[in-house]
């Protein structure tokens, strides 16, 4: 089991990916907070609000959710991160595991 951290431009954003997602069945859930973000883009501190998506999935899925989170994506590169879980509940597991295809 993975969670895929996911930096979105807004909310919307971050809901249109997560119900992608899910009507694909790459992930079983996605979690959306909004968040304030200092970075540096083209030579210059940027400060901005934006939305992080948190998908719950499967690590054999990783590549297909990167893809997908990449055509649906607004940003020219998008933070996709791989948070790998070694520990879960077995209740929760086999749940995530009967809802990913």
């Amino acid at each position: 089991m993975i969670l895929i951290y996911i930096t979105c431009k807004n909310r919307e954003e971050a809901k249109k990916i997560a119900l992608a997602l899910i009507k694909e069945r790459l992930v079983a859930c996605c979690n959306i907070f909004p968040i304030e973000s200092i970075s540096w883009w083209r030579g210059k501190i940027v400060k901005s609000r934006e939305a992080v998506l948190i998908a719950k999935t499967l690590k054999k899925n990783f590549k297909k959710v990167e893809k997908e989170v990449k055509r649906l994506h607004g940003y020219t590169t998008p933070c996709i991160l791989e948070i790998p879980i070694s520990q879960a509940s077995q209740d929760f597991f086999n749940w995530l595991e009967k809802e990913i295809k």
